[in-house]
């Protein structure tokens, strides 16, 4: 297939590009490069992309509709993967711009080329961080998503909502995937696990929130990219009036999954992770909880599981011992500091 990856510069972007180069697509691949993180690290994501046969790049801001308008016109994509957002749940506190003019203005000018070209199907990231203040465990897309607590959940919710019009006005195939907590190598650095492993590298004390009772079902990018591919190549279909019993289906070509390990991990007992993958003990700055976040993330997987036979199950301290040899490698880090 011919398929756009929006923040193809991106960790989970980037990631996805590759797997599908891997089985023979075309991939266009998207970013704007913005400096909400080092440039360096996409730059350096993007070049082993641009090596491979079958990538080209654009850059390219959601929020610029002409711009974005041509490059569907051109390219006439099979299916587009939208990985592209603001993300961060405390920076949306200090730049709310940024959200509504790539989560919400971006998103409808991705739905705009999605419907013009008829693009096969759309598969968008949604987030865990929808479900707000939803106290039962695990998470399950049967909940209602009425209490979110910042606004990057809240675009996220909106994209649902948006994506759903655009299926049931223009029977435009759209899937989107709540996300939970996504680690591994060439990994964002403003997520925990640069932070933990800088931090304690340096022997500097790391912030722990709400004093370490937090749970996060981390998600290895690898079990992320693979329930990506195969959401890909199956996009929904119209369905019967029952659908509509559940938010996360629907009479029109929409779907919503949630796409996490199902295996919540004590903040504490994820800091140990880290503590045996380098051999260092960390120094903790327990701090309260901040504005925003929420205290548990659990994904319940079996729409998933039923709809694409697939489920995470890299185990935690596979996966963190991936980044921190990643880390090392690619920093530059002798294996003698920690």
């Amino acid at each position: 297939m011919n398929l756009l990856v929006t923040g193809a510069a991106g960790f989970i972007g980037a990631a996805l590009a590759h797997r599908l180069l891997d089985r023979g697509d075309t991939v266009v691949g998207l970013d704007n490069l913005n400096d909400y993180y080092e440039v360096s690290l996409k730059e350096a994501r993007l070049a082993r992309l641009a090596a491979r046969p079958g990538f080209r790049f654009v850059r390219l801001d959601l929020a610029d509709r002409a711009g974005m308008r041509t490059l569907f016109a051109g390219e006439r994509f099979d299916a587009v993967a939208h990985l592209a957002a603001q993300a961060g749940v405390r920076y949306s506190l200090k730049n709310p711009d940024a959200y509504v003019d790539s989560n919400l203005v971006g998103f409808g000018n991705v739905l705009e080329g999605c419907r013009h070209t008829r693009v096969g199907h759309l598969v968008y990231a949604s987030s865990s961080s929808v479900y707000g203040l939803n106290a039962k465990m695990p998470f399950s897309e049967e909940d209602s998503v009425d209490h979110p607590v910042s606004l990057y959940a809240a675009t996220k919710k909106a994209n649902e909502l948006m994506a759903h019009v655009y299926s049931h006005l223009y029977a435009l195939p759209t899937t989107g995937l709540r996300f939970f907590t996504v680690y591994g190598p060439w990994g964002r650095p403003d997520m925990s696990p640069y932070l933990f492993i800088r931090a304690m590298l340096a022997g500097e004390p790391i912030k722990v929130f709400n004093h370490g009772e937090m749970l996060r079902d981390f998600t290895y990018v690898d079990d992320i990219v693979e329930g990506v591919v195969r959401v890909i190549d199956r996009p929904p279909s119209s369905g019967d009036a029952s659908l509509l019993d559940s938010p996360a289906t629907s009479t029109a070509p929409y779907r919503v999954y949630n796409i996490g390990n199902s295996q919540p991990v004590r903040l504490l007992d994820y800091i140990a992770t880290f503590e045996r993958a380098l051999g260092v003990k960390a120094k903790l700055d327990l701090q309260p909880m901040q504005p925003g976040d929420v205290v548990a993330t659990a994904a319940d997987t079996t729409a998933l599981e039923r709809a694409v036979g697939f489920r995470p199950s890299t185990p935690l301290a596979v996966g963190v011992q991936r980044f921190v040899d990643w880390y090392r490698e690619f920093y530059k880090v002798p294996a003698s500091r920690g």
